[in-house]
């Protein structure tokens, strides 16, 4: 500190140089241990930060589930009672009027169409889901800190579990129609897992789309009515292209999408009678695959703008 006289007698005192005088943003930021907030982790942090807060991943996605149909007097029969409705409409729409059960034994059409249904909403519920994860919490969002994936991990995970009370009024279906359980039931568990994997891939990469395009969340009902009628959810899809003067490699390639593999091999694990005659070569190969790719892709494609979700 230092002193001068004023012109009036009076006495100056000057404050002793700042020792931070001259450092730039950044200098000062490392001298004092500050990070910018909400700055993105390594990879290898942001899986850790997920893993620690696994518990409340899980808890959200009950919390969702039960709040689904709170409102609704009928409450959580609505989680089987939806995709059940959507069948009876589609094998009466599809299977009775125009004819969509060729190729399919007329005893094991009603199983076939149950389970494609069941299996294909999982995927659609799950995109949906991930539409909205960012742009319909931003209030939690901006809240507080955590690893955004947690939403779009909750909400597939919630779908997941929504198809677990369905799948009991699956086994209702096959046993009813003559397919009891046996050994070959336990490849549901893999088949499960790996399309859990696939969806959480697609609500993570639409999450992060979502969230600067709400706008799609308005688009993504039309996309994926198209994707259903084009996987073999209400048809079996070699039996129905078989006279088509159409190239074998189109049934191929509809074959191999991932929606109509998972269904397939749900159907192939739980219903007697659809044999590996109806499923495409090295199904478990692309299985894995479809599942791997997804996860993967969407993963690190989400936490790429891990520091852009509700800002803006």
């Amino acid at each position: 500190m230092s002193s001068e006289t004023t012109h009036d007698g009076g006495v100056a005192v000057t404050a002793p140089p700042s020792p931070d005088e001259g450092l730039t943003a950044a200098q000062l930021a490392d001298k004092y241990g500050l990070s910018v907030s909400g700055a993105r982790p390594s990879l290898v942090e942001y899986v850790r930060q997920l893993w620690d807060r696994r518990h409340f991943i899980l808890a959200f996605s009950r919390a969702k589930l039960t709040a689904q149909y709170s409102q609704a007097k009928l409450g959580q029969l609505w989680q089987v009672a939806t995709p059940l409705l959507n069948a009876l409409v589609y094998f009466f729409i599809f299977g009775l009027l125009l004819g969509a059960r060729k190729g399919i034994p007329h005893d094991i059409y009603v199983p076939f169409l149950v389970t494609g249904v069941f299996v294909f909403t999982f995927t659609q519920s799950s995109v949906l889901a991930g539409v909205r994860a960012i742009s319909g919490n931003l209030g939690l969002v901006r809240a507080l800190h955590f690893p955004r994936a947690s939403l779009p991990i909750s909400f597939a995970l919630q779908q997941l579990q929504q198809l677990l009370y369905s799948m009991i009024v699956l086994v209702v279906v096959m046993v009813a129609f003559g397919s009891y359980p046996g050994l070959s039931w336990l490849l549901v568990l893999p088949a499960l897992v790996l399309h859990f994997v696939f969806n959480t891939g697609l609500a993570l990469t639409f999450a992060r789309m979502g969230s600067k395009t709400p706008d799609l969340a308005q688009l993504m009902p039309f996309v994926l009515r198209t994707w259903m009628y084009a996987s073999g959810v209400m048809f079996s899809i070699p039996a129905m292209l078989a006279d088509k003067d159409m190239p074998g490699w189109v049934t191929e390639v509809l074959q191999w999408n991932p929606a109509a593999i998972y269904m397939d091999l749900v159907r192939f694990a739980m219903i007697d009678g659809y044999g590996s005659e109806y499923l495409p070569p090295h199904v478990w190969l692309f299985a894995l695959g479809w599942a791997l790719l997804a996860g993967a892709f969407g993963f690190v494609y989400f936490w790429k703008a891990e520091e852009r979700y509700g800002r803006g």
